[in-house]
């Protein structure tokens, strides 16, 4: 599977990724901001307002009788947090020229819809459409409240927001209700303008041939746009250790509790830093064969569920797991036992073997997903060497178990936050 990547003007560039597995071709661009809080919600509302109408296609209707004319086109959108930056994706996915019952060429076509969608949206007075604004805003709010609901959700998100309460990584990717209260047409013009005049732009492209003529066309349509101070994406700040660890509990109708623990990890001076972060992750809260799974969780039966995360970008870790009310100190302390296990270069062969193991296959499945394949790419912004998921499966089976023990022994206790059923009232 070859990569290539392309300069198409001042802060941007395309990612041809091919792949023959699939029938279809998938264009996703990808537009990186940092995060602000002033403007966080405006950018997130951005891409499901812009993929939904736009000037020739002003409303939905008449924009899924244009899709299905393109063999039933998908275009779907999003908003993420990678690092200290918002990303905003909207993507189309058509099938390919080959495959068409007449030969028509409707991969070109589907392309020029999306960045007139992108580029050209339904806007007048410098404003978008209010019942366009409105309608997107509904659906933002249902969203934001629908992970407070979700508890598990919600305490992750209360970690992250405790630890970096004074950073940009502590801002909710979406804003808060609030923050989707007050967009209105105008501010959204506003962020539309931002995103195309300062936004980093990554358009990937996921298909066994390259479309032709796309970088030259969108590079073109780029040329038109004063991108003159456009951001620089760079590496995300990375976690502080914390001396005096945080902690926070919260009351909350639900019938198991939360616990949710968050870790500074010093990232490794290696050129295989990634890898080695995490294959510890796994060996310490990933699969069955991990630490927390096989002990706190089965032998102690301390936790519903138990598992570690990281984010090498932030160099963070963190542990989520669901508990009785009366066993939360004991999961805290036994988590943080498995943790010192493993910093004291208690590893076996099982643990190591299994984790190398079972990472591998999940590298593979990324090949299996136009998605997540684009997504995979997407996700290392700035990595300094692109690589597919197989070359850095290559990267994986360099991973020492010194390299392990070296990397788990950067890992500290940041943050505890713990959400418990509402007191009984007597």
């Amino acid at each position: 599977m070859a990569v290539e990547k392309t300069l198409l003007a001042n802060g941007a560039e395309g990612l041809f990724i091919e792949n023959s597995r699939f029938n279809t071709t998938l264009v996703s661009f990808n537009f990186y901001l940092p995060l602000d809080k002033q403007k966080v919600a405006n950018y997130a509302l951005l891409p499901f307002v812009l993929t939904t109408c736009s000037k020739a296609y002003p409303d939905f209707t008449k924009l899924n009788f244009k899709l299905s004319k393109l063999y039933g086109a998908q275009l779907s959108a999003s908003a993420e947090k990678v690092g200290d930056y918002q990303v905003l994706k909207m993507s189309v996915s058509v099938i390919g020229d080959n495959y068409t019952l007449d030969g028509e060429k409707l991969t070109a076509e589907a392309i020029s819809l999306l960045t007139d969608l992108i580029f050209e949206p339904n806007i007048a007075d410098n404003s978008f459409s209010d019942a366009d604004v409105e309608r997107e805003k509904r659906k933002a709010i249902e969203h934001i409240k629908g992970e407070f609901s979700e508890k598990r959700i919600y305490a992750k998100n209360r970690l992250i927001e405790e630890m970096y309460k004074d950073s940009a990584f502590g801002i909710p990717k979406c804003g808060t209700v609030e923050d989707v209260e007050k967009i209105n047409g105008s501010t959204l013009f506003e962020a539309w303008s931002d995103m195309l005049k300062y936004g980093f732009i990554r358009v990937n492209v996921v298909s066994a041939e390259e479309p032709e003529s796309l970088f030259n066309n969108l590079s073109d349509r780029l040329s038109l746009l004063n991108r003159e101070n456009v951001i620089t994406v760079k590496d995300s700040e990375l976690t502080p250790s914390c001396e005096n660890v945080n902690k926070i509990t919260e009351h909350s109708k639900l019938n198991h509790g939360k616990l949710v623990m968050g870790f500074s990890a010093a990232i490794p001076e290696s050129d295989n830093a990634s890898a080695e972060m995490l294959v510890t992750t796994d060996i310490f809260g990933g699969g069955p064969y991990s630490k927390l799974f096989a002990n706190v969780r089965e032998k102690m039966s301390l936790c519903y569920y138990c598992a570690a995360r990281s984010v090498k970008i932030k160099g963070l870790v963190t542990v989520e797991s669901g508990i009785e009310k009366h066993n939360a100190l004991k999961a805290e302390t036994a988590i943080l036992e498995q943790l010192k296990y493993l910093q004291n270069g208690i590893l076996s062969d099982e643990e190591y073997n299994s984790s190398i193991l079972g990472i591998n296959d999940s590298l593979k499945s990324y090949n299996d997903s136009q998605e997540l394949l684009e997504a995979w790419y997407a996700n290392r912004i700035t990595d300094t060497e692109i690589l597919s998921p197989l070359e850095f499966s290559d990267k994986l089976n360099l991973v020492t178990k010194e390299d392990i023990i070296k990397t788990a022994k950067g890992i500290s206790l940041h943050t505890v936050f713990l959400l418990l059923p509402e007191e009984e009232q007597k």
